[in-house]
């Protein structure tokens, strides 16, 4: 489906649509703490990945046109963010294995949208390679983080118990990073952040102990935000030029990112500990018997959902043509 023009007309919100947007936020939000969730692959499972893009590139240059159509996401994005921090990731903390396999069980019910996006498309040998470029990228981030968890380099809290100029400065271009993870299919954040080893540092930071001890994490998180801003916006605007041009190709990329994605979210850092924990006592049958129904249920309700947006999709095309 090739992009004649850089020009993208953005949905007029009804209650119904709103919503819809203020759900991809919400994943979004929610990506920055859980392993291997992508925010963007949802926005194409429903149809709003060019939209989003070119709102966010263009964001200054339209501000009122763009501006109404991301303030649903962006509430989504405060809402996702707000429980990934209180609830998922006490549920990450007790049901560690069973969540993943939760998350991974709807990714992998979404692949299917991803992959759609390349019907019709040629396997030439250079979309192959980014293909394969696409799926390195995410297990090698994960495989990483995996091998400093398990050498004892997994960085605790105790990493910012003095927040240095230092830090500050890298915040920026890490906070940079995590925003473009947010509108690249595939990309986590959280895997980054822990192969970094900023993961469990940042996450353990947000408390009244940190902050009373140590002021200075309101600049990082200052650096952080910032940085997030301009990796968000400032990329969003070349891959809308990119999809303009080469659409096909590029998502041979994203396909590859986005089965990456799924894969990593059974090697990282944090899920590593689940796997140490287990030989150590033994594997825990009902953790994993959890998890395997979860996945599954992951899955059948992904796909479920892609196939209600391919069946509008459908209908809608067919109206159009008549």
């Amino acid at each position: 489906m090739a992009q004649e023009s850089l020009e993208i007309a953005l949905i007029k919100y009804n209650k119904k649509s709103w919503c819809k947007s203020a759900l991809l936020g919400f994943f979004i939000g929610l990506a920055v703490i859980v392993p291997g969730i992508s925010g963007s692959t949802v926005a194409i499972i429903f149809k709003l990945y060019d939209q989003f893009l070119y709102a966010l590139g263009n964001l200054f240059k339209q501000f009122k046109k763009c501006f109404i159509f991301l303030l649903p996401i962006g509430v989504g994005i405060v809402i996702g963010v707000l429980l990934g921090f209180i609830a998922v990731e006490k549920l990450l903390e007790w049901l560690p294995f069973a969540v993943v396999c939760l998350f991974a069980g709807l990714m992998s019910g979404a692949f299917p949208a991803v992959t759609d996006e390349l019907e019709g498309a040629k396997r030439t040998p250079k979309r192959m390679i980014l293909f394969a470029l696409g799926l390195f990228i995410p297990v090698g981030l994960g495989c990483f983080s995996a091998i400093t968890a398990v050498n004892g380099g997994a960085v605790s809290a105790d990493k910012f118990a003095s927040v240095e100029f230092w830090h500050i400065v890298l915040g920026f271009f890490i906070g940079m990073v995590v925003g473009i993870t947010q509108i690249v299919p595939g990309l986590s954040a959280s895997a980054f952040l822990m192969a970094v080893g900023w993961f469990s540092g940042l996450v353990s930071s947000v408390s009244m102990t940190y902050w009373q001890a140590n002021p200075k994490f309101f600049l990082l998180y200052i650096a952080l935000g910032v940085g997030f801003l301009v990796g968000l916006l400032g990329f969003s605007k070349l891959l809308t030029m990119v999809f303009a041009k080469a659409r096909h190709t590029a998502y041979s990329m994203i396909v590859g990112l986005s089965l990456g994605s799924i894969l990593s979210m059974f090697c990282n850092g944090d899920i590593v500990a689940v796997y140490v924990d287990w030989a150590n006592t033994g594997a825990q049958i009902l953790d994993i018997a959890l998890g395997v129904g979860l996945f599954i249920l992951g899955v059948i309700g992904a796909y479920a959902l892609v196939k209600y947006e391919r069946k509008k999709s459908e209908t809608t095309e067919s109206k159009i043509q008549e």
